[in-house]
């Protein structure tokens, strides 16, 4: 069945008494701004509702950060689970994953800090939360006092205090990360407590595919079936188009063509469509002018970025990350059409360096074919001599 969706036009316009630009391209700012996703949000609940841990799988930039908000915004309204979110995408051990946990799990006893600190002091013994003020505004925050030998202890406080408490939705973010710890053990030590908190359900959320994949469907690791796994695609074209529309004012020009060409430029990523849609709202034109003009703008001020980080990379790595992204989506990059195409040196060489670059994040695997990760890196190769 076809999903019809309604939605409130705004009024947006230059001057005093202009409202705020409704293409949010950081964080989440609640479901008035917040595109579709209405089938992914009803499964995550329905999983969770009967009792099933989720694995959510997407390409960075595709929006699972913002689906899990949403997501957790409705239960609050609800009033029917507590939430804990917790990104892990910077840890690099066990350590740090547990610093992170632990805040994250302290940051949900109390919406204010004095007796959040208060309750964290009373029920964990291996750490001592440590307050801090901003000099500037002179707001308070904490952070988490733990030794390294006290990790594990601390990881068992965290689930005892889960264990404990009501029903409850946990979501831990770039989950994959945890398969680069040093620490061989993490995955059975995570899994030994998940799967005695009745109370508790998680969401596993990670960008790297094969990774993820490998973690909940090899019979080999600790996580094996033992989770619903839910992949978001794209937003719907029409369904974005109907979104972008009702927000933009009528005097922007939005037409159906130049949208599509935006959708169609970045394949449909969420970050980059909405990153284009927020200028052109700045803008209070979108004719295909204008369009051109904002992506110039993007790839100006990336510049610097991309120019450093292209003297970080091998000659080999660089002339194959050209080569793809010229051709858009790349199949077969080791067959000698691909490499006699692009001028690129044997298909070892390009072996090497497609490992790399994966492994680095630069190229994405699709059912396409390679892409470069990063959209606007991509059009920016594209422009080099």
């Amino acid at each position: 069945m076809k999903s019809v969706l309604h939605y409130t036009s705004e009024t947006c316009y230059h001057g005093a008494m202009k409202q705020r630009n409704p293409f949010i391209i950081h964080g989440y700012e609640g479901p008035k701004n917040f595109c579709d996703r209405i089938v992914e949000t009803e499964k995550l609940n329905a999983a969770i509702e009967n009792g099933r841990d989720v694995t959510l799988l997407a390409e960075r930039r595709i929006g699972k950060t913002g689906l899990i908000k949403h997501y957790f915004e409705r239960l609050r309204q609800e009033g029917r689970r507590a939430t804990i979110y917790v990104d892990i995408f910077a840890t690099s051990s066990l350590f740090e994953f547990t610093r992170q946990f632990a805040a994250a799990v302290i940051g949900s006893m109390n919406s204010r800090l004095d007796k959040a600190i208060l309750a964290a002091t009373r029920f964990f013994k291996s750490f001592k939360p440590e307050i801090s003020f901003d000099a500037v505004t002179g707001t308070p925050s904490f952070s988490i006092g733990l030794q390294p030998r006290h990790v594990e202890t601390t990881m068992k406080e965290c689930f005892d205090y889960l264990g404990g408490r009501g029903d409850c939705v946990v979501a831990i973010d770039e989950f994959q990360q945890i398969g680069t710890y040093a620490e061989s053990g993490t995955e059975a030590l995570l899994r030994s407590y998940v799967q005695f908190l009745p109370n508790t359900r998680f969401v596993f959320a990670g960008s790297r595919h094969h990774m993820m994949t490998e973690m909940f469907s090899s019979a080999k690791r600790p996580f094996y079936n033992s989770t619903q796994t839910i992949q978001l695609d794209r937003i719907n074209r029409d369904i974005y188009y109907a979104f972008a529309a009702q927000r933009m004012p009528k005097a922007c020009g939005l037409t159906r063509k130049t949208f599509d060409r935006i959708y169609s430029m970045f394949d449909g990523v969420t970050w980059y469509v909405q990153a284009v849609m927020n200028r052109l709202y700045e803008r209070g034109t979108a004719s295909d002018r204008d369009v051109s003009t904002v992506v110039d703008e993007l790839l100006q001020e990336k510049n610097w970025e991309y120019a450093a980080l292209l003297k970080t990379l091998p000659p080999g790595s660089v002339r194959l990350l050209k080569a793809i992204a010229q051709e858009g989506k790349a199949r077969m990059v080791t067959s000698g059409k691909f490499i006699a195409t692009h001028s690129l040196h044997g298909a070892s060489s390009v072996q090497i360096a497609l490992k790399r670059l994966l492994e680095d994040e630069l190229l994405y695997e699709t059912e396409d074919g390679y892409v470069v990760y990063d959209r606007l890196f991509g059009f920016w190769l594209t422009r080099l001599p």
